[in-house]
């Protein structure tokens, strides 16, 4: 077999946003490839209506929505004007209409600002959720001329930031003070375009049952609080707005219709914090009161990790009176159907995972974007009756036709009270004889899995000669909510859960070389990257990325920092910063012998470079053997969606750090 080599990820095909039409007769979906030459992503338009048919061709066509039964409405930006007008730093979205049984997309409409969801209201209206800048409220209602005034005047103030809110900046998004997504109803009939949200409302989830629109958020003007939100109704013919209810101390997640009942998901964190899994109400669309169907003790949702996905989709969809949804146990996520009266059972159970799916509104098979049977994303069909799935399309047989894909063993062993459950990945062509280095990987969250689906650095590290382990210590997702809540105790039982896995897997494989073992991490991994280094030699390298080094630090410049830090540390700067500074990885920085790589990015703004910057520079003043690798205009998604060249200096920082520490090769 030949060996699956580190560039070949930018000829992989990744699949989303798979969506039916009305009428479920058939669907659309976009498929997403690398575009190593000009450093981006090219995505295209799909449909799957028996056969795949590819819809277009320019590569920019990344999002979409059904207009009607034979019509897509999509974002680009494709005429000489709107290329002017993009430029020239106006805010807008232009929509093209195409028609799926023939014809080229045609311009359809322009809003005047930043489109984030389009849900249909019938009658030409929609129901638009977009960025706005409270700072001018007004920039869509003015007219073309008063929207190149205000554009020269921000223009004008590009070189500085005035923060006086928190949070004031979004991974991904960037500076978010003062941004708000926004409600509008258009109306193509007439062009009119009615915001429903006050300037500095923030609309966390809405959803449409017949005539009314019930949607979700709250006003702020300096600090964003994640458990208080209102409940408000649009009456759709009327425009009328009315606020049915204020909910204090209430993490309300989601909205969703199901048949003539309005549900939400939310929780109070009282248990288990911030993290909870959210439980299932039913909401009196009268007075806002809630009341539980489900005490649900698992997520509903994938929160399976892989780096070989681009863009999103569906992860929970109503039928008639049942909602499907995803969930994810141990290290797979699965189908599973919540009846009303508070019943969940599984649909589809196979090994692996659904990163989201589709069904009719009126019923019928699923179509879904998995990982399957250690392939990359391919689309599958499933019976909901008989569970049974068949695989669609063929998107990535070629790039990995003839090449080693290492199979996950699984492996589990008893740590601390709990079974902690894992995978080894073998070396290609592995002799029992010989002997190997490795490699331990430890998953962000830290409620997310690892499982046995494809994940292409893994898959390189094993092409490569080295075996790969990975397991789900206490804190990841994937169980109920005491396995995953650590709160104020990172670095304990999740730790001696790291440790008595790889030496369960050492005993298990003795052809690895316990003096060639590596370790790295990405987020929540990087922060156990930096805890391992300074509580163990074991191993041989390491290297952290986008790492959290010093909660007392985080909790000041990260977008989550202030709820999430002070949440799972169960402490904060001002009252408690000793046990703060407890659980801090810098606190342990002068054990560290450890040879250790820092991967980071100046635009991450979950784990912001200061963190890895002051385990580097300790490092480095005591002379342990360290090298960071900075990623201008990459964010925290670096290893998943970073630009492409990006991605491969970043695999090739980290497999180099291994080969020189491993294998005593200086690349």
């Amino acid at each position: 077999m030949e060996q699956l080599k580190l560039t070949d990820f930018l000829d992989y095909r990744f699949l989303s946003a798979v969506r039916y039409a009305p009428g479920g007769k058939r669907a659309a979906f976009v498929v997403s490839v690398c575009n190593e030459e000009e450093n981006c992503y090219e995505s295209r338009l799909w449909m799957y209506d028996g056969t795949l048919r590819q819809l277009t061709a320019l590569g920019k066509e990344g999002q979409f929505v059904w207009e009607d039964e034979t019509h897509i409405l999509f974002p680009a930006v494709r005429s000489a004007a709107e290329q002017k007008r993009q430029k020239a730093g106006e805010q807008f979205t232009s929509f093209y209409r195409l028609d799926v049984t023939g014809g080229e997309a045609l311009p359809a409409f322009t809003l005047p600002f930043a489109v984030q969801q389009l849900r249909s209201l019938g009658d030409g209206k929609w129901l638009v959720m977009g960025r706005i800048d409270a700072g001018c409220p007004g920039y869509p209602e003015m007219t073309a001329e008063e929207r190149s005034d205000a554009d020269k005047a921000r223009e004008k103030e590009k070189d500085y930031e005035v923060f006086d809110e928190i949070p004031f900046w979004g991974n991904g998004r960037g500076v978010t003070n003062k941004l708000r997504r926004a409600l509008f109803v258009y109306n193509t009939t007439d062009g009119s375009c009615k915001r429903l949200t006050d300037p500095l409302f923030q609309t966390d989830g809405f959803e449409v049952m017949g005539d009314t629109v019930y949607f979700l958020g709250d006003s702020f003007e300096a600090h964003a609080i994640r458990n208080h939100s209102f409940l408000y109704a649009l009456d759709v013919p009327s425009g009328e707005v009315r606020k049915i209810r204020e909910y204090t101390g209430f993490y309300a997640h989601d909205l969703v219709a199901v048949g003539d009942r309005l549900l939400m998901l939310g929780t109070e964190g009282r248990r288990h914090g911030l993290n909870e899994n959210a439980w299932v109400y039913q909401v009196d669309t009268t007075t806002g009161e809630l009341t539980v169907i489900r005490q649900e003790e698992y997520n509903m949702y994938s929160s399976v990790g892989s780096d070989c996905r681009y863009g999103g989709g569906l992860e929970m969809k109503a039928c008639g009176d049942t909602l499907y949804h995803l969930t994810t146990r141990e290290g797979c996520s699965y189908l599973y159907a919540l009846t009303m009266d508070g019943e969940s059972a599984p649909v589809i159970q196979k090994e692996g995972c659904i990163d989201e799916f589709d069904i009719p509104e009126e019923g019928g098979k699923a179509l879904m974007v998995a990982l399957y049977d250690t392939r990359l994303q391919e689309l599958y069909e499933a019976d909901l009756k008989t569970g049974e799935v068949t695989r669609i399309s063929h998107f990535n047989d070629a790039v990995l036709e003839g090449k080693y894909v290492a199979v996950p063993q699984p492996l589990s062993v008893q740590s601390e009270g709990w079974t902690i459950g894992g995978w080894v990945l073998l070396p290609k062509d592995y002799d029992p004889s010989k002997s190997y280095p490795a490699v331990l990987d430890i998953h962000g969250g830290p409620k997310t899995v690892y499982g046995p689906v494809f994940y292409h650095e893994m898959q390189v590290w094993a092409n490569m000669g080295y075996f790969v382990f990975y397991c789900n210590p206490m804190g990841s997702d994937g169980r109920d909510n005491q396995f995953m809540d650590i709160r104020g105790h990172y670095g304990e039982t999740d730790y001696k859960n790291l440790m008595d896995f790889t030496d369960a897997v050492l005993q298990a494989y003795p052809q690895i070389d316990r003096t060639k073992v590596c370790e790295t991490g990405g987020s929540y991994g990087g922060f156990m990257t930096n805890w391992i280094i300074g509580h163990t030699d074991r191993f041989v390298c390491a290297a952290s990325q986008r790492s959290i080094a010093n909660w007392l630090s985080f909790y000041g410049v990260s977008d989550i920092g202030v709820e999430f830090a002070k949440d799972q540390c169960d402490a904060d700067p001002i009252n408690s910063p000793d046990r703060m500074w407890e659980h801090s990885p810098m606190r342990y920085a002068g054990n560290v012998k450890t040879p250790t790589l820092f991967i980071h990015s100046d635009e991450d703004y979950r784990c912001p470079l200061a963190e890895g910057l002051q385990m580097y520079t300790s490092l480095a003043a005591q002379g342990v053997p360290t090298r960071l690798c900075l990623f201008h205009g990459e964010n925290h998604e670096l290893s998943r969606s970073g630009k492409p060249q990006h991605r491969v200096r970043r695999l090739n920082e980290i497999t180099n750090w291994f080969e020189k520490y491993a294998r005593g090769k200086n690349q």
